[in-house]
């Protein structure tokens, strides 16, 4: 029996080859079988482009520019004093997993004049890291505000300054008056394995809430090539 479409001859034109090759390939299809889109919010400096930029195997884009006088009184830079560049459109990077699955990162500006492209971001999204810094605690309530109003499953990560006080997170849970259920982390959001442990904590979070096996494990997980600045 004659199948619906055959592979030509030997002898055919090489260009019903090429069509028949490219449609093959085609059907393989390169490039990951199931894609998810995760958030990294938080405050002004509190580790989010670093976070991206740890895990993700591919340059990161990044959208930074220079603090110059005409953030001053608009960006608070109280417990960053260090910090000279801010996102103003996003950080993107993409993590491949063994079983075919993709997570793209979207890391958000945090500064209240860019908030406007929250929704925009979060459109899909499966769900957000919201990073903390201990310093500055009160960075984060609009972040934790915003994914508890539109219902995204998200986890809180207490980036690890140096120089911060160290909290346990029921300590932490308590002082950002998270509900039970949302994991709370440490975390060394420069550390590849650490931010990991953050993004699959996030992932398994999303799935008990959405009633599915929690099967996601770090051992999944590429080592991301060496990227500039990691």
């Amino acid at each position: 029996m004659n199948s619906a479409r055959s592979d030509p001859p030997p002898d055919a034109p090489d260009a019903a080859r090429d069509e028949t090759a490219g449609e093959a390939h085609d059907e393989r299809a390169d490039g990951p079988r199931v894609a998810l889109k995760i958030l990294v919010a938080g405050g002004f400096g509190v580790g989010k482009t670093t976070m991206v930029g740890a895990v993700s195997e591919i340059r990161p884009l990044r959208t930074e520019e220079a603090l110059t006088d005409a953030s001053v009184g608009v960006d608070d830079l109280d417990g960053i004093g260090s910090k000279t560049t801010t996102t103003v459109a996003m950080d993107f990077g993409r993590i491949t997993l063994r079983d075919g699955v993709a997570i793209y990162l979207f890391g958000t500006p945090g500064q209240e004049r860019f908030w406007f492209m929250w929704n925009e971001l979060s459109r899909g999204a499966l769900g957000a890291v919201v990073l903390a810094d201990t310093r500055r605690l009160m960075a984060s309530f609009a972040s934790i505000d915003y994914f508890e109003q539109k219902g995204t499953p998200f986890v809180v990560a207490v980036n690890c300054f140096d120089d911060a006080d160290r909290y346990d997170p029921p300590e932490i849970r308590m002082a950002l008056d998270i509900d039970p259920h949302v994991p709370v982390l440490l975390c060394d959001a420069r550390r590849t394995v650490s931010a990991k442990q953050v993004l699959v904590a996030l992932v398994e979070h999303a799935l008990r809430l959405a009633g599915g096996p929690p099967s996601t494990s770090t051992r999944s997980w590429r080592t991301p090539a060496p990227t500039p600045e990691n």
